[in-house]
């Protein structure tokens, strides 16, 4: 029962959010990431499971990589090549130098700020694909 209050809060928050984005004209990703900021663990603890709503969130993640591949074709891969081949390296390579630059200034090793840099690389392909 606790978990379905945690989706319910999710979604609920995550109207009034959206809404707001919608009326400053940002993006609809933005909306969701405040969404998660605020009812996660590190914001107001909203949600009393975060290991049950981090499961369902890794099927979202899934699904959101699954509607980026239906996208994309090959066609459109051969027509786009140079640009997206080195516009999608650029911004690989940028993102993960600059993820890993602040996560060791925040006093990570160095192999845990590469790592960190490369899971923010990830992550902000998906988002930027998706919005692309």
């Amino acid at each position: 029962m606790f978990f379905l209050d945690d989706i319910v809060i999710i979604i609920g928050l995550s109207a009034a959010v959206l809404y707001l984005c919608h009326r400053l004209e940002l993006p609809t990703i933005v909306g969701y990431l405040l969404t998660g900021l605020l009812t996660g663990p590190y914001g107001f603890k909203l949600v009393g499971n975060p290991e049950a709503v981090m499961k369902l969130a890794e099927i979202g993640v899934v699904a959101l990589l699954f509607t980026i591949g239906l996208e994309f074709s090959f066609r459109n891969l051969v027509q786009l090549r140079r640009t997206a081949l080195l516009g999608g390296t650029l911004q690989v390579l940028l993102t993960l130098l600059i993820a890993a630059a602040i996560s060791h200034g925040l006093g990570r090793p160095a192999g845990q700020s590469i790592f960190i840099g490369f899971l923010t690389a990830l992550s902000s392909t998906a988002i930027v694909m998706r919005l692309l």
